[in-house]
C-alpha cells in the first residue's frame, strides 16, 4: 500500500486504543462496576477442583506444582500462599461448610541396621574369609 493511500498513522491508532480502554476502565469505575476491596476475609483466594483418583483410574494432572500449600487450621482444610504469607484461607464446599483435615499418623521410623560383626571393616570380614 503506497504511503499516499493510509489514511491514518499507526501511532494514532495506538493512542485512540488507549484512549479508549483507558475511558472504558474510568467509565467501569465511575458507575461502581468495578469492586474494590481491602478486606481479605472476602477475598476468594482460589477455585478448586478436585480430582478422582480411584483404583484403576487415569488423572491428568499438571507436573508443575502451584504456589500453594495446604495445612489443617483449627481441624479444618486451609490453604496458603507461598508468595504472600498473610493471604490464607479455608477450604470450603458448595455451601460454605468448611472440609474437615486430620493429622495422618506417622509411620514408625525405622533404625538403621547395626553393622554385622562377620563384615566389620575393622576384621577385615568374617573369620571365615580370612582363613
Amino acid at each position: 500500500m503506497p504511503q499516499d493511500e493510509r489514511r491514518y498513522s499507526i501511532r494514532a491508532l495506538f493512542i485512540v486504543a488507549f484512549v479508549a480502554i483507558l475511558g472504558t476502565v474510568l467509565a467501569l469505575e465511575t458507575v461502581g462496576l468495578i469492586a474494590h476491596t481491602r478486606d481479605k476475609d472476602k477475598v476468594q483466594v482460589g477455585d478448586f477442583r478436585a480430582i478422582y483418583v480411584g483404583p484403576r483410574e487415569d488423572y491428568r494432572m499438571s507436573p508443575k506444582p502451584s504456589e500453594l500449600h495446604a495445612e489443617c487450621y483449627d481441624g479444618y482444610l486451609a490453604v496458603g500462599s507461598d508468595t504472600d504469607v498473610t493471604l490464607k484461607g479455608v477450604l470450603v464446599d458448595y455451601r460454605n461448610r468448611g472440609i474437615r483435615c486430620t493429622v495422618a499418623p506417622r509411620p514408625p521410623q525405622v533404625a538403621p541396621e547395626a553393622p554385622n560383626p562377620d563384615t566389620s571393616p575393622e576384621t577385615g570380614g568374617s573369620d571365615e574369609q580370612n582363613q
